[in-house]
């Protein structure tokens, strides 16, 4: 880098300093002070004079509650591709930014899937058709309550009639961050109270493709009763009637998943095929025109 570049790369990182500063509504006094750095000095970065390290630029920018990368612009003969962006980046306004990390965030989960999500009340197939799933696409299946009561050290029983549903929700949404930070994939099989819950049903829809199993009342009934468990229908000669209304409730959350499965006269395997045909159809079509779906 000639003196050129270098008087001119200290007079954009002073200038990103100085309106930085302005903005959190800082005295150079106060920008000094939490930055450990002398006044005098916080006067020679922001007159572009001051040669300051990137540790030094680091505490700077923690004082100022930004990021480095927003004082430290590409040098002006820098004319690669991640340059430009990276200028355009440092003049987006933060609703730009929010735009595009929720893309960037969209396009990964759409080309890749990393993660799919299955949702649906109990008897919808979720476990069985997970299972068979994850086979087909060579990944880890994961009971999301099976997780949650190891975090928990209890049943699930006994976590809703000792801590209450709140309590379960905020478990999910731990489980849930961690999972996503931790596993590379998944086929995922939620609760399905999760859709009750704003933050953990959008980290689903945030980093999964999602999956609703769609049944009828009666399908899901008898689902539940042929796998031995007869709790819906004991002492509760009104079961199907909470059921229909539960379903009722619930079914306008749950067709905000990205694609709906019917599973009604259908083979588990059959739905699995179905499930990975129409996902890697939907990932082609986004490599084709990511603005589609």
């Amino acid at each position: 880098m000639n003196e050129r570049e270098k008087n001119s790369l200290l007079k954009n990182i002073g200038l990103r300093v100085r309106n930085r500063r302005l903005e959190a509504d800082l005295t150079i006094r106060e920008l000094a002070s939490r930055a450990d750095l002398s006044l005098r000095f916080i006067n020679q970065l922001e007159a572009g004079q001051g040669n300051i390290s990137i540790a030094g630029l680091a505490r700077v920018a923690q004082a100022l509650s930004c990021s480095l990368n927003e004082l430290l612009p590409p040098t002006n003969s820098d004319h690669s591709l991640r340059s430009q962006v990276w200028k355009k980046f440092s003049e987006c306004s933060e609703a730009d930014l929010q735009a595009l990390q929720e893309w960037f965030a969209m396009r990964a989960k759409t080309l890749h899937s990393k993660f799919i999500a299955l949702i649906g009340l109990r008897g919808a197939g979720k476990s069985t058709i997970g299972e068979l799933l994850a086979n087909k696409l060579n990944t880890e299946f994961i009971e999301l309550d099976a997780h949650i009561e190891k975090a928990a050290g209890m049943k699930l029983g006994e976590i809703f009639s000792i801590h209450g549903e709140n309590y379960y929700h905020r478990l999910e949404a731990e489980v849930l961050q961690k999972l996503f930070r931790n596993s590379k994939s998944c086929v995922l099989a939620a609760g399905g109270s999760i859709v009750n819950d704003t933050e953990s049903w959008n980290l689903v829809k945030r980093f999964c493709f999602t999956v609703w199993l769609r049944a009828t009342p009666r399908e899901h009934m008898t689902r539940v009763l042929n796998q031995g468990d007869l709790r819906p229908m004991k002492d509760n000669p009104s079961a199907m009637t909470e059921l229909k209304a539960l379903l009722a409730r619930r079914e306008s959350v749950y067709a905000e998943s990205e694609l709906t499965i019917s599973t009604s006269r259908k083979h588990p395997q059959q739905i699995a095929d179905l499930i990975a045909q129409k996902i890697n159809k939907h990932r082609t079509t986004q490599l084709k025109n990511p603005k589609a779906g």
